[in-house]
């Protein structure tokens, strides 16, 4: 096999797994889906403050800061329970020796996320998390194959050397035709079609975000939880951004329930 298609098998078996558990969590919903969503999320805040101050104690006393008060917030129904969504990125900010923006600003949009799927899986069921799911893996595997195969003119090399033209439309095609897929069973509009597209285009953002971000850090991987395919930050990457767009365009439209 090509040295190109190295990296194939393992992102393939990780992806499988976490589709698996990912699929299973969204299916279940309630205390499951939450359990998850605070795990994700405190463990790629201790990814995050890893990587900026390289010291274990202190990322993992955000790490534990991070899942109380995620459980804590998603218990509360009060919405000035949204305000301890920055009690984790302030405490942070005040514990790391450098790029203290950096941190406040990928933490804030890590809890954001976290918080915005529980609240759109118990808002708004399930398949809008599924939809959310699919066009986001398809929109890596498509623009995985896409800038191997037809490779050409890179999108950003200075902070996402792999990244080519090729493959970041490949992915928004490959979302389009996901939303499509979604008409056929689901009672959402036409729309549903070029706002998968334009959500695949913030699930790229999302992976370009990290890049640039382990770039300045000086690392290849969040870390090294996944044996060989680095941490949980460098696979929900794409999500995280989807999840922030997905909350943002919650806040200023309203989302129709998609029923089945």
């Amino acid at each position: 096999m090509s040295g190109k298609w190295d990296d194939l098998a393992p992102r393939v078996i990780a992806g499988a797994v976490m589709v698996v558990v990912g699929v299973a969590a969204i299916r279940a919903g309630g205390i499951w889906f939450q359990m998850l969503a605070v795990f994700v999320t405190a463990v790629m805040v201790w990814e995050l403050a890893s990587m900026i101050k390289r010291e274990g104690d202190s990322a993992m006393l955000l790490a534990a800061i991070t899942a109380s008060v995620l459980s804590g917030l998603l218990a509360q129904e009060a919405d000035w329970a949204l305000l301890l969504l920055f009690l984790p990125p302030v405490v942070g900010t005040a514990m790391m020796p450098r790029e203290r923006v950096t941190f406040f600003l990928f933490a804030l949009g890590i809890m954001a996320a976290g918080w915005g799927l529980v609240t759109f899986r118990a808002e708004y069921g399930g398949t809008w998390l599924f939809w959310l799911v699919i066009v986001v893996v398809v929109t890596d595997v498509a623009g995985y194959f896409a800038g191997r195969m037809i490779g050409g003119p890179k999108f950003w090399p200075k902070v996402s050397p792999k990244k080519t033209w090729s493959g970041t439309v490949a992915g928004w095609i490959g979302a389009a035709c996901v939303g499509a897929l979604f008409l056929t069973f689901t009672n959402a509009g036409r729309d549903l079609i070029w706002i998968s597209a334009v959500l695949a285009f913030a699930s790229q953002m999302g992976d370009i975000a990290e890049s640039a971000l382990k770039r300045r850090m000086g690392v290849k991987d969040s870390s090294a939880l996944i044996p060989g395919h680095g941490g949980l930050f460098d696979r929900f990457d794409g999500l995280l951004g989807a999840a922030i767009f997905l909350l943002l365009v919650a806040m200023v439209v309203d989302v129709p329930e998609v029923r089945i």
